[in-house]
């Protein structure tokens, strides 16, 4: 909890139940608030919202339009610390109250509900204290209620299913103090160099990016507060934990592989359960290239009878007519080839095509074909032909017009 009052720092902590009663009374006081001030129909909420904590020296500065990329997020990050010198903390600052857990939520609260915010959100610095995860969990809560309460209505457009992410971009103390205290002599370097040049702006010289001892406690406070509060929400939303002391491009490929459609949290419960079972498609290709080279190689030592005659067919009768069509990239063969009647000859066909880099699709016809007619019944007899009709496509030549 924050203060203006040094005095509030060695106030101890209540206990965790008396905690959650403080973060119940303390959430009513400022819902009640909100639907006072805007009506419940309005309380549109982010569908979207990522809480994001990020070790000091972590990156999350130069991670945070990258996510906000990503998701299609086009507001600004919401900074408490710097909501909480808005004029209005300032007001209660000046005439000797404190800014504690009810201001915090109920500032955020109406910064979250102005029209900007409602494609998604980033949320810096929050929540910060038990009471703070508390009120977060209880929004969640009763945006679950807004959206059953409005379901039947034309409203329910404005009230989709939320989705909380929790992310946290992480390095370990010796990295951090590390990083902390190069980016000081960065910092030193480009004001020198403005200042000698009179061009470009001046950048913030932090204390704590010059010595070792304040990197460490900012380090520790951001451990003991922001960490230990978004850890806590794990088993209720979504946790991304980032490793950030990869390089960038590593970084960043973690946090897309993180933030890939989730349908458990995006979804309908009811409609997630009728869906769970079948796999995604990352799923399915996350070892797709694997499963091929073992099916090959299988292939060669169950079936090497078997899988040399399919690579004799390709070779002699399917490449011909495939090179003829490089330019078009699109090759269509039909076979008449018993070979193919064994259905794993076609298992074999499509998975060597695949490893060659071709996309390939195969399909059977029946034709039939008369044979004998009776004229007396008016019959006609007709035997079934198999005619086997291959589909191969891959990137055609690019050739230079005009």
């Amino acid at each position: 909890m924050q203060s203006t009052s040094a005095e509030s720092t060695a106030k101890p902590a209540a206990p965790p139940d008396l905690e959650i009663k403080d973060a119940q009374l303390i959430f009513n006081q400022v819902w009640k608030q909100l639907e006072d001030d805007y009506g419940r129909e309005n309380l549109r909420f982010p569908k979207e919202l990522i809480l994001l904590g990020g070790a000091p020296g972590a990156g999350k500065g130069t991670n945070t339009n990258f996510i906000r990329k990503l998701r299609g997020i086009t507001a600004e990050p919401i900074v408490v610390s710097a909501l909480l010198d808005s004029p209005e903390s300032q007001k209660l600052k000046s005439q000797g109250g404190m800014v504690g857990d009810r201001e915090v939520v109920g500032i955020l609260f109406r910064k979250l509900l102005e029209p900007e915010q409602q494609n998604g959100a980033i949320l810096d610095g929050f929540p910060r204290t038990k009471v703070q995860v508390e009120c977060l969990k209880l929004l969640f809560d009763e945006m679950m209620r807004l959206r059953r309460d409005f379901s039947a209505t034309p409203d329910a457009f404005h009230f989709k299913q939320p989705i909380f992410h929790i992310m946290v971009l992480f390095v370990d103390e010796a990295e951090s103090i590390a990083r902390q205290l190069k980016r000081g002599q960065e910092v030193l370097a480009h004001n020198e160099e403005v200042r000698r040049s009179g061009l470009g702006e001046l950048w913030e010289e932090r204390a704590t990016d010059f010595d070792p001892t304040l990197a460490r406690n900012r380090y520790k406070v951001f451990k003991e507060k922001t960490y230990d509060a978004l850890v806590s929400l794990k088993e209720i939303f979504h946790y991304h934990f980032i490793n950030a002391q990869a390089s960038l491009d590593l970084v960043q490929e973690n946090i897309v592989r993180e933030l890939e459609y989730q349908s458990s949290l995006e979804l309908d419960p009811r409609t997630f359960d009728l869906l769970r079972k079948l796999p995604l498609a990352s799923e399915i290709i996350r070892h797709a290239r694997q499963d091929l080279v073992r099916r090959l190689d299988s292939y060669k030592v169950e079936k090497a009878d078997l899988m040399q005659a399919v690579v004799d067919f390709i070779e002699g009768k399917m490449m011909p007519i495939i090179v003829r069509h490089s330019i078009s990239g699109r090759a269509d063969i039909n076979s008449e080839n018993t070979l193919f009647h064994d259905p794993e000859a076609l298992a074999i066909l499509i998975d060597i095509f695949s490893e060659r880099g071709f996309h390939a699709t195969a399909d059977l016809h029946l034709i039939e074909i008369p044979e004998r007619f009776d004229l007396q019944t008016g019959e006609i007899q007709c035997r079934k032909k198999k005619v086997f009709r291959f589909n191969i496509r891959f990137k055609g030549s690019e050739i230079r017009r005009g």
